[in-house]
């Protein structure tokens, strides 16, 4: 393969990984810039995106590589100096059919907003369909009914495409207003940049200054006090002015973790819509649908192969016809179900019945956004105690641990304090039913 055609498919598989907003934010204008001797060098626009990847994506690349390219032993990131604009227009030329190219990669400066995000291609279903239909209120009348509209749903469920296509309908419909779509980490580091700064007033104003606001996976302020309270000054401004307000997140209000009680509710003042997971006949349509959007076609036997063992994430159905689309294009022929298997193998794997005390300590942590260190240490700081409370609770209902093995595992702790938290955790879920959201979610995660 060709440097190009490997980084198609490690961006292919990344993809599966990232939402769309951070996948554009990181991956556009990248590229290999060398690849010799097991040394992969990775060309970057700047500074901020070398620094990003090498922290957060450097082992999940250098997995896909090595699974692609077999004697690559070492990852290196080089920001790119010149000629990127005739390399991108080669990679444009050989992308994989319904990849995010670069150019759909382009977002509109001023509104941040991807134009391949709309409601025609936005597949409709029992599972999202109270979401659509409050979106298709908000884009006639912004700012007037549903207000604000908060959407919620597991990962790779479409909440990214929803936001980007009210926001699309209504720049289209309504030219004069000011729309903004912005991913919450990217409004996080914003706040964060003002205040070394000392510009947050300016930056509060920059966001006080839209018609609309589409803000996604809002559940990153958890925790982020500092920007939960100016977030909170700037949700108010928009609201007093009838400005729309649409949020997205992974749970619902009550279910999002260190999140102040104002916020809260406001977030639980206007609509709430969740979007679940599509039923077989709708998996099934959304594959038939992207397959005839990238202008490819594939046996009915795979399709039903694909929507029979993907359940649980659109993305996933998008990814998998990636993989598929790359294997079509490098052979010059379309698989069969045999080799769709084989190609799909680490995609598609049979769902856990059961789980570990390791996975469940590393999903309460990665849940409430702490380290699986803190979790496990004799720290007595709030943000540790609770989540803590919660791993020795699951671990005692779900694996039927004994309880001085709980302490043990929880730094030696006595047998009485995992027995303690086990009895607060029953307890509290009879009168919290915040912590039920909280820990039905985790439920959801360590087995999915």
């Amino acid at each position: 393969m060709e440097k190009e055609e490997i980084w198609q498919s490690v961006l292919a598989q990344i993809q599966l990984m990232t939402s769309p907003a951070n996948f554009a934010t990181w991956f556009q204008n990248t590229k290999i810039s060398s690849l010799e001797n097991g040394r992969v060098i990775i060309s970057v626009p700047n500074s901020f995106v070398k620094e990003w990847l090498q922290q957060k994506y450097s082992k999940t690349i250098l997995k896909i590589l090595k699974n692609l390219v077999p004697e690559v032993k070492e990852l290196v990131y080089e920001i790119e100096k010149s000629g990127l604009k005739v390399v991108n227009k080669r990679m444009e030329e050989i992308s994989i059919p319904g990849q995010l190219t670069l150019q759909e990669l382009e977002v509109d400066k001023k509104t941040n907003l991807n134009p391949k995000y709309t409601f025609s291609n936005f597949i409709v279903g029992s599972f999202n369909e109270l979401a659509y239909a409050a979106a298709m209120a908000v884009v006639k009348n912004p700012g007037q009914v549903y207000n604000p509209f908060f959407v919620y749903g597991g990962v790779g469920l479409g909440k990214t495409h929803l936001l980007q296509a009210i926001g699309n309908e209504i720049v289209k419909n309504f030219p004069k207003k000011k729309v903004r779509y912005v991913p919450c980490e990217k409004f996080v580091s914003d706040v964060i940049l003002a205040i070394k700064n000392h510009q947050i007033e300016s930056l509060k104003s920059f966001y006080q200054n839209f018609d609309v606001l589409l803000v996604d996976d809002i559940q990153f302020l958890s925790g982020k006090e500092k920007t939960q309270e100016e977030f909170f000054y700037i949700f108010n401004t928009l609201y007093e002015k009838n400005k729309q307000i649409v949020i997205s997140s992974d749970r619902p209000p009550k279910a999002i973790p260190a999140l102040t009680e104002r916020l809260r509710s406001r977030f639980e003042g206007g609509i709430i819509a969740d979007i679940s997971l599509p039923d077989f006949e709708t998996r099934l349509v959304i594959l038939k649908a992207k397959a005839e959007e990238r202008g490819v076609s594939f046996s009915e036997e795979i399709l039903n192969y694909i929507a029979s063992n993907i359940k649980k994430n659109i993305r996933e159905l998008e990814g998998a016809l990636n993989i598929l689309v790359t294997y079509q294009k490098l052979n010059k022929k379309s698989p069969d179900l045999q080799t769709a298997k084989q190609l799909l193998k680490n995609l598609i794997s049979p769902p856990s019945k059961v789980s570990t005390v390791k996975k469940i300590i590393k999903t309460v942590a990665d849940f409430y956004e702490i380290s699986e260190k803190e979790l496990l240490s004799n720290s007595r700081r709030k943000e540790y105690v609770k989540p803590r409370q919660v791993a020795m609770y699951l671990l005692r209902e779900e694996l039927k641990c004994s309880f001085p093995f709980i302490g043990r595992k929880f730094g030696g702790k006595d047998h009485t304090t995992a027995l303690h938290a086990y009895n607060k955790i029953v307890n509290d879920l009879k009168k919290n039913e915040e912590l039920v959201e909280e820990i039905k979610e985790i439920r959801e995660r360590i087995f999915s």
